[in-house]
């Protein structure tokens, strides 16, 4: 879909990385301009990669470039000037100072497409930093998110997840319009306001509740307030996530856990009176039972359920290896299974299964396809302008503790 396009990406943790993954599985070829020191996620764990790091850079080229010197800003220069597509998530006041900007690019490659993803969009926090659990915490997904009654980020960051994916959006978008303007080839997207759209259906409902009750009730908990909905313990220890949204969802758990109808608890707005009669008879209920027989008994009744995974059996599914929904990615000495973009038809056939790049394991090759001469690249990285790879690096400082366990 994508091919025969090039992306830069200057991007750190998640936001601007998982977009050019989106890109790069689409069929882009995307390279990755990293600092001297690398981006974040490459010194998250032991000093190491990170999953971030694994799961969202496989088949992008690394070079290495210290943009606040003048021989980065060339190098940097002559690689915006065949690109088609910049993605990253600086700081403003950082793309201003390494020249990074719509119009800086702009002037180099007329035509080119930049998604700057940032905290906020235009208005006066414009020039702030946010980063993922600060957009939850401004938008009412913390509020509703609690550990102990504490207002919690999410586990997983979202909302640098969603912004990826309306990057792409907007990247996709603009190339589909040959006469794109300036200002559809300039996106500026904050992780801020992609809270505010993930939040929007929270928002109006509070908006609804207020406007007919007279205030703005908000929900007891994520599970919607229905009873029954949620997670319940089996009796073998296992977590079974239980779909109560209509009476019609209650009826059929009823009949799958032998439950006698009442009358009493028939309807949902019944079920809400009675909240802590229902959550116990839940309760009580699940754990009666093996998750087996409740996978086969819900199963038999039509009732939505599935069990809650611990992230290290996920892939041990049925369903995500029938067919495989990853692909097997080699890198270091260990290798991964990186899910897939969930749309097989649209993913590139070749160079899924490339591993992440060392930092800078591009930079040599990039610079001779540029027409840099060898002596004038040693120059180079001499000053300090481009790193090249480390190709014996000790990714997660495992050497000593192997070189122990060997002697």
């Amino acid at each position: 879909m994508l091919a025969n396009k090039t992306v830069l990406e200057l991007g750190s943790m998640i936001a601007a990385p998982f977009a050019t993954h989106i890109l790069s599985q689409l069929g882009a070829d995307v390279i990755k301009i990293e600092p001297p020191g690398g981006e974040t996620t490459r010194k998250l764990v032991r000093g190491g990669p990170s999953g971030t790091y694994i799961a969202y850079n496989r088949g992008k080229k690394s070079i290495c470039l210290n943009l606040q010197s003048e021989d980065g800003q060339r190098v940097f220069r002559e690689l915006v000037a065949k690109a088609d597509i910049i993605v990253h998530n600086l700081s403003p006041s950082a793309a201003r100072k390494m020249k990074v900007t719509f119009d800086d690019c702009e002037a180099i490659r007329p035509g080119i497409i930049l998604c700057h993803i940032r905290g906020y969009g235009e208005g006066p926090l414009s020039e702030e930093i946010a980063s993922n659990p600060i957009a939850e915490a401004a938008t009412g997904v913390m509020f509703a998110n609690r550990n102990s009654g504490k207002p919690s980020r999410l586990g997983p960051s979202y909302h640098d997840q969603f912004a990826g994916c309306y990057a792409v959006m907007g990247v996709l978008s603009a190339l589909l319009d040959p006469a794109a303007s300036r200002e559809r080839r300039n996106i500026t997207l904050g992780l801020y306001e992609t809270g505010l759209h993930i939040a929007a259906r929270e928002l109006v409902g509070v908006q609804l509740k207020s406007q007919i009750t007279g205030k703005a009730e908000q929900e007891p908990s994520p599970e919607f307030s229905m009873p029954g909905y949620g997670a319940y313990e089996t009796s073998d220890g296992r977590w079974v996530y239980l779909v109560m949204l209509t009476d019609d969802h209650w009826r059929k758990f009823c009949a799958a856990a032998g439950i006698a109808p009442d009358p009493e608890l028939a309807t949902l707005r019944q079920r809400r009176k009675h909240r802590p009669a229902v959550e116990d008879l839940v309760t009580r209920s699940v754990r009666k039972l093996s998750f087996a027989d409740w996978s086969t008994s819900l199963g038999a009744a039509g009732v939505g359920f599935t069990e809650v995974l611990s992230a290290d059996r996920v892939l041990d599914a049925d369903q995500a290896r029938t067919p495989p929904k990853y692909t097997q990615v080699p890198f270091a000495d260990f290798s991964f299974d990186a899910p897939d973009f969930p749309l097989p038809s649209c993913v590139r056939e070749d160079g899924l299964e490339i591993p992440p790049p060392l930092l800078g394991e591009h930079t040599i090759a990039l610079l001779h396809e540029a027409g840099y001469q060898d002596a004038e690249i040693r120059q180079m990285v001499s000053a300090g302008a481009v790193v090249q790879a480390l190709e014996d690096d000790d990714l997660w400082n495992m050497r000593a503790e192997r070189l122990s366990a060997a002697g």
